[in-house]
């Protein structure tokens, strides 16, 4: 059953005034509200309706409706204003964001710390995962006689070290047959070739210098991995702890933001390039109280990663859209930046 203009109009009113107070909204409030000449009795009948289809409750038999989570569907699907970027909040992003940052993962975190920062919610991003990337540069920095931290760039730009202790004394001997190894075996190499008998066969090909290497070279295997693989960074989680929505799975919610993997294929679920998961669309019961804002950022022409927000469900979606939305938009254009410049022929 389609609705009419006046029921569109009055479900409209209550997601609006309900995100704003938090409170059931009742039929006479809501007629001093709707552009409308309708009597009370008219609202009160059309809200019961909304309430039989499915868009509206009543949490208690005197109270006023609130939306349903299908009726925050309808309303972003069908109702909710488009509303241009504030230019107060434009001034702000644009000034936040550090434009001097090459690290992708550095650009991500910030561009989180001002998701926090305006949405008082919790931020989510990923970062890139290549499979085609290559390896553009290792560097060896000693910190002790047997200590030493290992230095990888992807050609997206991804930043890898790792501390490395070994059982023998780090000589420039040793490093310099590191950067030989590295040189002929490693750069320019795809990640995903950087496996477990790859670097067997370099290390057994060392010769007497195949036990002081391997440390290094395991290490070097290790941040591959790691730079191959997407990554999820969170951050503002504390923020929920202010919504009564979470006062009773507060402690659930913050554990599932731990795990990985089910924001992973919550988030690669996502096909298009923004969207909008509510309540029980995030298909795991932690979230069944929150919203997730999910915008993916383009590295030229292609997929990138994503960024976006969980908070609760009663969230100020039209005007908190188009900041999220312009936000992705300048991710995306700093990132194909540092993508061009490690890549300048885009292969």
């Amino acid at each position: 059953m389609g609705l009419n203009d006046r029921k569109k109009k009055i479900l409209a009113a209550i997601v609006e005034q309900y995100i704003a107070t938090g409170e059931p909204i009742g039929s006479k409030a809501l007629c001093k509200t709707l552009d409308m000449s309708v009597s009370s009795a008219t609202v009160r009948n059309d809200m019961s309706e909304l309430s039989e289809l499915g868009y509206l409750d009543q949490p208690h038999t005197s109270a006023g409706r609130v939306p349903t989570q299908m009726g925050y569907r309808y309303y972003l699907d069908h109702l909710m204003p488009k509303n241009e970027l504030d230019d107060d909040v434009r001034r702000h992003i644009d000034v936040s964001v550090d434009h001097r940052i090459g690290d992708p993962e550095q650009l991500l975190e910030r561009a989180g710390e001002i998701l926090v920062d305006f949405t008082n919610c919790a931020s989510l991003s990923t970062t890139l995962a290549d499979e085609n990337a290559v390896i553009r540069k290792v560097e060896i920095v000693q910190i002790s006689p047997k200590t030493a931290m290992i230095v990888l760039l992807s050609s997206t730009g991804i930043i890898k070290s790792k501390v490395c202790r070994t059982d023998v004394e780090i000589t420039p001997d040793l490093i310099e047959t590191f950067y030989s190894v590295v040189n002929q075996n490693f750069l320019n190499k795809p990640l995903a070739d950087i496996g477990t008998v790859m670097i067997q066969t370099v290390v057994a090909s060392l010769g007497k210098k195949a036990l002081a290497m391997s440390p290094l070279l395991v290490s070097l295997y290790d941040l591959s991995i790691s730079a191959s693989q997407s990554e999820i960074i969170l951050g503002g989680q504390a923020n929920l702890l202010n919504y009564r929505e979470f006062e009773q799975n507060a402690g659930a919610l913050l554990e599932f933001l731990h795990k990985a993997e089910p924001l992973n294929q919550i988030i690669s679920s996502v096909k298009n390039d923004f969207d909008v998961l509510i309540g029980h669309e995030n298909r795991y019961k932690e979230l069944e109280n929150s919203s997730m804002i999910i915008s993916r950022y383009m590295i030229g022409d292609r997929d990138g990663g994503s960024i976006g927000i969980i908070g609760p469900i009663r969230m100020n979606y039209s005007k908190l859209i188009p900041s999220i939305k312009y936000l992705t938009d300048i991710v995306g254009r700093l990132l194909s930046e540092v993508y061009e410049e490690d890549m300048p022929n885009g292969k």
